[in-house]
């Protein structure tokens, strides 16, 4: 019997954090060796960090990984281990992404990725080349700091596999494994037994189904050992990579990591027998296959992976690490976790002191506010349990001297530390959202401000008045349609001015240095819609709920009102969305639902085949006479199929200023970066609205002749 020691890694990068980023890889080599690792694999792109974007295209950037990766190649740590490590490299004047393997000051392999992400949130052929000469490889000139380290002047740069004395080990990088045709199949063919994944895979709800899928299938139909490892953290953008690094053997999961954790670096390790993978390919069809596939360039070490059991001593030490389930978070838990790791990297790397965000009522600042008081549970119970990092940070960010003894041991003590919120009330808000908001922050701890800005809101119309000799009056009041969304609109924009002014000078108020980061509270369905005032209080600096939909947040705080023991949040979600903007009569109630004239689950289907199915008007309208005709007519789908077009459409220039926001979901509106569309529309759309109104007329006719035939 023979065992293997491998790991995957979770390392907290940060863009262009090459001290930091260098720090971390150490450290993670060191806890691998120290379990008695033979092989290390982080994650994609981990010298310079997945995020740096058209840094990518400066030559520095190239040239600091060199600098990082030589401190690397002269360490201690990592003598005597395998080491996968990733990293751009220029080769012939062409810049890859790459995996660098090294072993004793020695690199062995640079293997660059052959599929690049290029959709969505990707957009790796802007700054990388892929290699598409396949199973093909070239010499790579080494740089002189590299040269005078390693005594090696050109090393192997292509689609090759490294061979140590006892086994194979291939490499696969991120998108490659979302391919039909991935290269660990071919590989396997070859009889490539180890394979190694370096991602930087970002989170969205619900999407850990599918990769875990693909890394279980990737060994489940021809066998092997898949080594998954994935950034994990906010690396300097709105995307949270989400870790969950895991170790597969012949398609069962034998080590998982977290997919949330305010941790900087998180190894993991598993013992495998490299037998049971040789014993799982033992079938006649795999073997016909192997026996004709073409051969990869065997780069060899002298050196054995597999540690050797000595005879005089006890094997179940030596034991391989058995199977395991995986572990998957509800969507509600998602949410709790994700957004409040995000705002925890967002707030210590921005190195300001805490957050402020204005607390209207409603269920969406609570929901933001509720992802704050759960990000401070998560930091206590990361000093619960010794992290260090989080202590540091969490003292320098709540001011405390150096060599201050403090650490935060209650959720609610921190919270008012670092969480300013505001309820900014004009004539036109209720005592009901006012008394939610102050219970709310009370029950978080919170340091909560309730104030009246009537008398701002009067001095702009009087200035307006002054200026023009005319008066806008409500709707309600008998002004027109204009008069009634500018009145709502100055009430929203000044209370984005109130919420700067406060971010700025609560610490100051507080006798503290610094200044706050403002949060939006903007959910993902009514930016697709426009339903938000241009420069409003949703203008902030970064918005944890941008990509999440109003009924997920409603599903996440009903969580939340259990999990963190919060009562008061039944109220909100039995409140009825609004914005509270306009006077409120005996008749009339605003109502977000009202004012949008669609529902929020309406919006995120229309969302969701808008981006995810890429419907246009037409097609969106074929697909819901389907989903929708069994209770609305075709002119009732009609209708709102243009109207949200339309709607969509003409606020979109409103995108080009959303607040940055944690990516969650997959119909995201983020203008140029994730939902890449125009701003400026023939928002009537008219070649399409006449194709939908044709076809509805044409259905409802349909219907009125089957009705006369059932008669």
């Amino acid at each position: 019997m023979g065992s293997l020691i491998t790991l995957a890694t979770s390392l907290n990068q940060w863009a262009l954090d090459f001290e930091g980023n260098l720090e971390r890889i150490l450290t993670s080599i060191a806890i691998a060796k120290s379990r008695g690792a033979t092989l290390r694999v982080g994650p994609e792109l981990e010298i310079t960090g997945y995020g740096c974007l058209d840094h990518f295209l400066e030559g520095d950037t190239v040239k600091h990984s060199w600098e990082v990766l030589a401190k690397i190649l002269a360490s201690e740590e990592a003598k005597d281990i395998v080491c996968d490590i990733g990293m751009p490299v220029v080769h012939k004047d062409v810049i890859y992404n790459c995996r660098v393997i090294i072993y004793n000051k020695k690199i062995l392999l640079i293997r660059p990725k052959m599929w690049l992400a290029n959709d969505g949130n990707y957009r790796e052929l802007r700054f990388f080349t892929p290699w598409t000469r396949y199973r093909q490889w070239q010499d790579h000139k080494l740089p002189k700091i590299i040269q005078a380290l390693t005594g090696q002047d050109k090393v192997p740069f292509g689609d090759a596999v490294i061979s140590t004395q006892d086994t194979c080990i291939g490499v696969e990088m991120c998108e490659e494994m979302f391919t039909p045709a991935s290269p660990h199949i071919d590989m396997g063919l070859d009889g490539v037994e180890i394979f190694t994944n370096s991602s930087g895979s970002h989170h969205e709800l619900r999407k850990l189904h599918t990769r875990v899928d693909l890394i279980k299938g990737a060994t489940k139909q021809h066998g092997g050992v898949y080594l998954y490892s994935n950034q994990q953290g906010c690396d300097g953008d709105r995307l949270y990579y989400d870790g969950c690094a895991m170790i597969v053997v012949n398609g069962e999961v034998v080590a998982q990591g977290s997919q949330f954790s305010l941790n900087d670096v998180e190894v993991l390790t598993a013992t495998i027998d490299i037998e049971d993978v040789r014993s799982y390919r033992l079938r006649h069809s795999r073997n016909m296959q192997a026996a004709q596939a073409e051969s990869y360039h065997r780069i060899e070490v002298d050196s054995d992976l597999s540690e050797k059991v000595p005879l005089e001593e006890d094997v179940s030490r030596y034991r391989a690490t058995e199977a395991q389930q995986v572990r998957y978070h509800i969507p509600e838990e998602e949410i709790a976790l994700g957004p409040a790791c995000w705002l925890w990297d967002y707030l210590r790397r921005s190195r300001t002191q805490g957050y402020f965000l204005p607390l209207s009522g409603g269920i969406d600042s609570c929901a933001t506010a509720t992802i704050v008081y759960s990000m401070c549970r998560l930091v206590v119970e990361a000093v619960e349990g010794g992290n260090s990092q989080v202590i540091a940070d969490a003292r320098r960010i709540v001011g405390e001297p150096e060599g201050s003894d403090y650490v935060p041991s209650d959720p609610k003590e921190f919270c008012g530390r670092i969480f300013h919120t505001c309820y900014m009330g004009t004539e036109n808000s209720s005592d009901e959202t006012r008394q939610r908001a102050k219970q709310l922050a009370q029950d978080i701890g919170s340091y909560h401000i309730d104030l009246n800005m009537d008398t701002l809101v009067s001095a702009v119309v009087s200035l307006f008045g002054f200026v023009t000799g005319r008066t806008p009056q409500f709707r309600s009041q008998g002004g027109s349609n204009a008069e009634n969304l500018a009145l709502q609109n100055i009430q929203a924009r000044l209370r984005m001015v109130i919420s700067y002014l406060f971010a700025q000078l609560l610490p100051w108020v507080r006798e503290r240095a610094g200044g706050l980061l403002v949060l939006g509270s903007a959910n993902v369905d009514e930016s697709l819609r426009g339903y938000l005032t241009k420069y409003d209080c949703s203008s902030a600096d970064i918005n944890p709920i941008g990509g999440i939909s109003k009924t997920d947040l409603k599903k996440f705080i009903a969580y939340a009102r259990d999990a963190f023991n919060l009562e008061i949040l039944d109220k909100f979600l039995n409140a009825v969305p609004t914005a509270e903007l306009e006077p409120i009569t005996e008749t009339y109630v605003q109502s977000d639902e009202a004012d949008m004239g669609m529902t929020y689950d309406e919006l995120s289907v229309f969302g969701r085949l808008r981006k995810v199915a890429k419907c246009g008007p037409y097609s969106m309208y074929i697909r819901l006479t389907k989903e929708w005709g069994a209770f609305l007519s075709p002119a009732q789908i009609a209708e709102k199929v243009k109207l949200f077009f339309f709607e969509h459409a003409r606020n979109r220039h409103k995108m080009t200023t959303l607040t940055p926001a944690y990516h969650a979901e997959s119909y995201s509106p983020d203008d140029n970066r994730f939902d890449m569309r125009p701003f400026l529309y023939p928002s009537r759309f008219p070649w399409q609205f006449k194709k939908i109104d044709e076809e509805a007329a044409r259905l409802e006719e349909l219907s009125r002749t089957d009705k006369g035939k059932e008669q």
